[in-house]
């Protein structure tokens, strides 16, 4: 969830000066071809980089706009040496429009984004229709789209809106069980103490026959 908004602290700002131009991906592609996963809306990235982590296979991509986020995740995989992670710190849809073709991605993985629950807001939420078409365009063949969130509203919303999207296909009846491949994120610990429920989706791309 992408809520870092604060000021830069020391660490976080050396990074974005230093480290940015080696794992920008406008600037530094992947060197390999890999599977590509992507996290949008990364937050501080321990997720990431636990995927990274996970699957040193892969090339894997976050797209996170808040400079705060951004700085951080640079830390934590230069620390842990990987080298299948890049970083776009932008819009998701000017991402994905600019630096993404059709059927290029495996996994798309959007953990605990900003329900913006107040009714006025709902237009800010990331999960549009005309935004999951586009998720949907560059998916492969099979590939899955990951969603999990703790606000019941906002999961119900993303279902009906994930389900209205003609190349795609809900991988359950309604919600999933929880993908034990990712990492317990802060804001779903957060969500946990709060005693919320927490909300998985998966949905795959369709084949060309299907």
């Amino acid at each position: 969830m992408s809520t870092q908004r604060g000021r830069l602290t020391r660490a976080q700002r050396r990074a974005l000066d230093t480290l940015l131009p080696a794992y920008e991906l406008g600037a530094h592609p992947f060197p390999r071809q890999a599977p590509l996963g992507i996290e949008i809306g990364f937050g501080m990235g321990e997720a990431l980089e636990q995927w990274a982590l996970a699957q040193p296979d892969w090339n894997l991509l976050g797209i996170e706009i808040y400079p705060s986020g951004v700085g951080a995740l640079l830390n934590r995989i230069a620390q842990a040496g990987t080298d299948n992670v890049r970083v776009a710190m932008d819009r998701a849809e000017v991402v994905l429009e600019e630096q993404l073709a059709a059927g290029s991605v495996r996994e798309f993985r959007v953990l605990f984004p900003d329900p913006w629950p107040k009714k006025r807001h709902h237009k800010r939420r990331l999960l549009q229709p005309a935004f999951i078409s586009m998720l949907a365009e560059r998916l492969e063949p099979g590939g899955a789209l990951y969603v999990a969130t703790d606000w019941a509203p906002y999961a119900e919303w993303a279902l009906e809106n994930l389900s209205a999207e003609p190349l795609l296909m809900n991988a359950s009846q309604g919600f999933s069980a929880r993908d034990d491949r990712r990492l317990v994120t802060k804001f779903e610990a957060r969500g946990q103490r709060l005693g919320h429920d927490i909300f998985d989706l998966c949905f795959t791309r369709r084949s060309e026959t299907s």
